[in-house]
């Protein structure tokens, strides 16, 4: 199994690629898409949209992974990570890969079997599972191989219950 974890983010989105056989961990690839801010919205946008359809088409993963994302403060960013929330489905849409979202208490209990775990034990979990020298860098890399490693433990929990979706707003 396959799975693609994005963090969504209109400055810096990442993403990592997690194969899962038996169980098993690996990191197929990891990184970030970054654009600048002196670039137009719809520009920043295409270019995190291009490179999401580049990474699904390279990699074929069979399940793409967002986070459910809340905001109360900051209405701009807010604004901006919807519109790449929505980017990313299209591009899901258009290669047919199907979308899954996690609470972040989800990823937390996931990954580190605790649902306050902190942003550092996350990051120290992904390396273990996936057997890498170092953390991954950036944080939003770590934060979207997380991302895939919860849903690779949770769609087999799923997969026994007999449900073979999960909500996808």
């Amino acid at each position: 199994m396959i799975t693609l974890g994005i963090d969504l983010g209109i400055a810096n989105t990442g993403y990592g690629i997690v194969e899962t056989h038996h169980g098993k961990f690996q990191a197929l690839d990891f990184g970030n898409i970054k654009t600048e801010s002196k670039t137009k919205s719809p520009h920043r946008l295409k270019k995190i949209y291009d490179e999401v359809i580049y990474l699904v088409e390279q990699y074929q993963p069979e399940f793409l992974v967002l986070e459910d994302v809340f905001f109360s403060k900051n209405v701009s960013s807010a604004l901006g990570v919807g519109e790449v929330k929505g980017i990313v489905k299209l591009a899901a849409a258009n290669t047919e890969c199907e979308v899954f979202t996690y609470s972040p208490p989800e990823i937390k209990q996931a990954v580190v079997g605790y649902g306050n775990a902190s942003k550092a034990q996350i990051q120290k979990m992904v390396q273990v599972l996936l057997k890498l020298t170092e953390v991954p860098h950036p944080d939003h890399a770590a934060d979207a191989l997380a991302l895939a490693i919860c849903h690779a433990r949770s769609y087999k929990i799923l997969q026994l219950r007999g449900k073979h979706e999960r909500r996808t707003p």
